[in-house]
């Protein structure tokens, strides 16, 4: 149960990577003065993307608790 708890802790870091690349990315988007029909479309990515990487954190975090649980 040794490798759950390092697989999960991996697939939650890769949630992590993919919400730091949400917040990067609206930064830069909101550097550029868009219209706002184009900002819109472009922050509904970034909302998609940030819930899909809170999904795989979560999904982490339930293999690293179920790896210590099991043990």
């Amino acid at each position: 149960m040794g490798m759950l708890v390092w697989i999960g802790a991996i697939v939650s870091l890769l949630g992590v990577v993919g919400l730091a690349w949400c917040v990067v990315y609206v930064m830069r988007l909101r550097r550029q003065d868009l219209e706002d029909a184009v900002m819109r479309a472009r922050m509904q990515k970034a909302v998609l993307v940030n819930f899909a990487a809170l999904a795989v954190s979560t999904l982490g975090l339930m293999m690293v608790i179920m790896g210590i649980v099991l043990r």
